[in-house]
């Protein structure tokens, strides 16, 4: 269907993305305190940059809708760092270890964050 639109082929490489979303998605779960970092900083700069633009009176009547909405952007938007960490990933995969092992050691990640989540979230108690 894309080749029907653009007037070029565009290769994509199906394994390389799974890949670099096995690893963005590991990196997500394991660097809980980063994710929550990056979320409030974006969450803040959408404040300001909001504050720059819209009358006084205009902000203050729509302030918690607006609130709800740039949190829901920043939480949306924190995943691209992650996603760049990934492909950072997935590419040292595949120069060490070979294209056949991205998705397994993707895969294997995402458990390994999983179970570190879990053991991290069940000492807090």
């Amino acid at each position: 269907m894309l080749n029907e639109i653009l007037p070029f082929a565009l290769p994509i490489n199906k394994i390389a993305i799974a890949g670099t979303c096995l690893w963005a998605l590991a990196l997500y779960i394991a660097c809980s305190s980063l994710r929550y970092w990056i979320t409030e900083q974006l969450d803040r700069w959408f404040h300001f940059a909001e504050s720059l633009y819209l009358p006084q009176d205009e902000l203050q009547r729509t302030r918690k809708s607006r609130a709800s909405q740039n949190a829901f952007y920043a939480s949306i938007f924190s995943i691209f760092p992650f996603l760049a960490a990934g492909i950072l990933c997935d590419y040292g995969v595949d120069l060490s270890l070979g294209r056949s092992w991205s998705i397994s050691l993707g895969i294997l990640a995402c458990m390994g964050c999983a179970v570190y989540e879990l053991g991290r979230r069940s000492g807090e108690l």
